[in-house]
């Protein structure tokens, strides 16, 4: 015989916010399946504007593709796991990997205020290609200084750099083709 309890009021203190990956278009209604069952979502959306043969049409989209945050304590997390939309919970082999409160919180702020879009992900040392502007083409290393995007060139005959402020939308990763330029 177990002398365990279930306390439901302390297991709410153990929440945590985790990334659920889901089917391919099904962010939606994975969101609408784990509000039914009383399990605190976020799917973050933007506006798109979309032209169709009827014209334009603004529409909502995820702006994580393929993923829906959901806050869970360890006893509901099966709950998620098992809904036929849901893949997995994002993690590695020692367990789901849990976002800061903080995190998801600054996501919310950022889709009320309706300025958001999706965005290539970039890492500081990375190699990027500059997309737009008069260094369109040139590809560097980017780096983060004083709030700043930056991404240094270098030349490598004389063994100099110059570091170049840059906004993150001129920006995307290098791909294979980029790396041999």
């Amino acid at each position: 015989m177990s002398n365990t309890k279930s306390y439901p009021a302390t297991e709410a203190l153990f929440r945590q916010w985790l990334a659920v990956y889901t089917l391919p278009r099904h962010e939606k209604h994975v969101c609408h399946q784990l509000e039914q069952r009383s399990i605190e979502t976020f799917l973050p959306l933007y506006q798109s504007l979309r032209k169709w043969k009827t014209g334009p049409v603004r529409v909502f989209l995820p702006l994580f593709p393929g993923y829906v945050f959901t806050r869970v304590n360890n006893g509901e997390r099966r709950r998620v796991i098992e809904m036929p939309s849901v893949l997995k919970i994002v993690g590695n082999r020692f367990g789901p990997s849990p976002l800061p409160d903080e995190e998801i919180e600054v996501l919310r702020r950022a889709v009320e205020s309706g300025a958001v879009e999706p965005h290539r992900f970039l890492n500081v040392g990375s190699r990027v290609l500059i997309i737009r502007g008069p260094l369109s083409g040139a590809t560097g290393v980017l780096l983060r200084k004083k709030g700043c995007m930056k991404v240094v060139i270098s030349v490598d005959i004389i063994m100099q750099s110059v570091a170049v402020e840059l906004e993150a939308r001129d920006l995307e990763p290098c791909t294979k083709n980029c790396l041999a330029a």
